[in-house]
C-alpha cells in the first residue's frame, strides 16, 4: 500500500507560466519526462524506456493540475500526482506543493526525485 506525502518548494516565476510547464505537454518534457504526449485528457509520460499513462483528473487555469495514473488496460488506479500552485497575497511569493504517493520504503527516494525534478524546472523557468 502506498502512502501519500506532500512536498513544497518556492519557485520564482509567475503562476501563469508555472501553469503551461505542468500542464502543457511540451512544458512537462522541459523537466518532468524524457517525453510526454498528449491524447485528449490522457497523458503519456515516457522516461527512457519506460511509459505510464495518467489522466488529468483535475485541471484549473494557473493553479493546478491533478493526474490519476492509469494501470496497464488503462483503467484508473487509486493513485494520483498534483502540482498545485499557491501565491501569497501579502509578500507574492510562488509555491508550488507536489502530492504524490510512495510505497513507506520508497518514500525518501521519491522526495529525492521531486527535489530533482523541481530543481529542473526551476532551471527551465530561469529562477534557479
Amino acid at each position: 500500500m502506498k502512502e501519500k506525502y506532500e512536498l513544497e518548494f518556492s519557485i520564482n516565476s509567475s503562476p501563469q507560466l508555472l501553469y503551461q510547464y505542468i500542464s502543457d505537454p511540451s512544458g512537462l518534457s522541459e523537466w518532468f519526462a524524457d517525453n510526454v504526449n498528449s491524447r485528449g485528457e490522457i497523458y503519456s509520460f515516457i522516461w527512457g524506456d519506460s511509459e505510464e499513462k495518467a489522466r488529468v483528473v483535475t485541471r484549473k487555469a494557473d493553479e493546478r493540475v491533478r493526474y490519476r495514473w492509469l494501470d496497464e488496460n488503462d483503467k484508473e488506479t487509486e493513485y494520483f500526482f498534483e502540482l498545485k500552485i499557491h501565491k501569497d497575497e501579502l509578500t507574492k511569493d510562488v509555491t508550488i506543493i507536489v502530492t504524490d504517493f510512495a510505497f513507506p520504503d520508497e518514500v525518501s527516494e521519491s522526495k529525492q526525485l521531486w527535489e530533482n525534478q523541481i530543481m529542473d524546472l526551476k532551471q527551465v523557468l530561469g529562477s534557479a
